[in-house]
């Protein structure tokens, strides 16, 4: 599996293209105190859309701030609420993203917060707050995460195969 990594100044210029499967957003992308990645996303947002709706994959984790509107820039409806906290997580037995905590007791998973309002499919919750979320639009793929934990092997190597390379 061959990863690069691509900063926001790349993300955001227009004569960027590449052909990428999975596209993999950090936690924290929308707090300026650790990153400047939310102004890229926004500024890519159309280009976002069209490489999901191409088949790519898409992962997003926690904004790690309280700003509704951080997740804006995707091609579906999230708001988010920042609240860091160990949950127990429960996941949709049909969902792709079961196996993102295979390397970790289920019963204590960090998360930085949940998303109370989405046009997604709850997948991962915690009691009765979404913490983990999925889309399917075209041919591609979404999942938003609050989990803060790095995802499992198994997980990452399915998603990232599962996506079709299409340019961004």
């Amino acid at each position: 599996m061959v990863c690069e990594v691509v900063t926001p100044h790349m993300l955001a210029t227009p004569f960027f293209r590449r052909s990428f499967n999975c596209l993999i957003v950090p936690t924290g992308f929308g707090n300026p105190q650790y990153s400047k990645l939310l102004p890229a996303l926004r500024a890519s947002s159309q280009r976002i859309k069209r490489f999901v709706e191409n088949g790519g994959n898409m992962l997003v984790f926690g904004a790690a701030i309280d700003n509704p509107s951080a997740y804006d820039w995707l091609p579906f409806t999230v708001t988010y609420c920042h609240k860091c906290h160990q949950r127990k997580v429960l996941f949709s037995v049909t969902s792709s993203a079961k196996s993102i905590l295979d390397e970790y007791n289920a019963e204590r998973i960090e998360c930085d917060g949940s998303f109370p309002l989405h046009d997604g499919d709850s997948v991962g919750l915690a009691g009765d707050q979404a913490v983990v979320i999925e889309k399917c639009i075209g041919k591609g793929h979404v999942t938003v995460t609050s989990i803060h934990e790095f995802p499992s092997r198994a997980f990452l190597i399915n998603f990232c195969r599962s996506g079709i390379q299409t340019l961004f």
